[in-house]
């Protein structure tokens, strides 16, 4: 058995990995952490998205800062690695409201707007969410164990579980 490496995603930036090694991102508040997984050849991949939609910003250059750019990045470098896109599956976790203010307009809550974003692209690449950990107050970090595809979410004061 090879050593096992843990490989960090920061937060704007993707990466993907074969088995038996894990992907972790750390201090998702708004920002959603999407986990892809092919569990024929043990592929994963994992994005951490600040924003929805990189049509709506001038800087955009980095594609991992977007849901709409991170989400097709993802699935090109899995399949470079082996990955098949019909058999991908995703988890989702994050798009927390960190601050609520009285009279909060939509456009402020980009934690809902990011996980309906995320949501929306997956469901148009036909790949299915089998689980996801989103909302709430509370920021939360991951990791996906590429030798099972489970995602482990990790919070301060609310535990940790297995999505």
């Amino acid at each position: 058995m090879s050593d096992v490496n843990i490989i960090k995603v920061g937060m704007a930036d993707l990466n993907v990995v074969k088995d038996p090694h894990i992907l972790t991102t750390l201090g998702l508040g708004s920002c959603v952490g999407i986990a892809l997984y092919d569990a024929v050849t043990k592929v994963g991949g994992l994005a951490h998205i600040m924003l929805p939609d990189s049509k709506q910003i001038k800087n955009n250059s980095n594609i991992a800062k977007f849901a709409d750019t991170a989400i097709f990045k993802l699935i090109e470098d899995m399949v470079g690695i082996g990955a098949r896109g019909n058999r991908l599956v995703a988890k989702i976790a994050g798009g927390a409201h960190m601050f609520e203010f009285k009279n909060m307009d939509d456009m402020m809550r980009i934690g809902t707007r990011n996980v309906a974003a995320v949501t929306q692209i997956l469901d148009e690449l036909a790949i299915p969410i089998v689980a996801s950990d989103t909302g709430s107050n509370y920021g939360r970090t991951i990791e996906l164990h590429t030798s099972t595809g489970i995602l482990l979410v990790k919070t301060i004061g609310h535990g940790i579980k297995e999505i």
